[in-house]
């Protein structure tokens, strides 16, 4: 059931569409860290426009995601040579 939410970030307000309760939580969430960090550069930049800070938390969320990929794919890289030489092993102890 979709289900009509509003957010605010950075004092504007938005209207979206969250097809779960879990995707309402989530959306929620994620404008509230939003916030949250665009408050924080404010603090340490309050001379820049909205528009740059905006910037600065999209660079920084970008830049974290690209983190968590990276070691993602390192750790399913580990997970698939640990299979293989599980299964090595034990084809060698049957």
């Amino acid at each position: 059931m979709e289900q009509r939410i509003t957010i605010r970030i950075a004092d504007k307000e938005y209207t979206l569409k969250a097809a779960t309760p879990e995707q309402e939580e989530l959306i929620r969430k994620a404008a509230d860290s939003v916030n949250k960090k665009i408050n924080a550069y404010a603090s340490k930049f309050a001379s820049r426009p909205m528009s740059d800070l905006v910037a600065f938390v999209a660079l920084n969320e970008s830049i974290n995601s690209l983190s968590i990929q990276k070691k993602l794919e390192s750790v399913g890289a580990e997970a698939a040579s640990l299979k293989e030489a599980t299964d090595s092993y034990l084809k060698n102890i049957m």
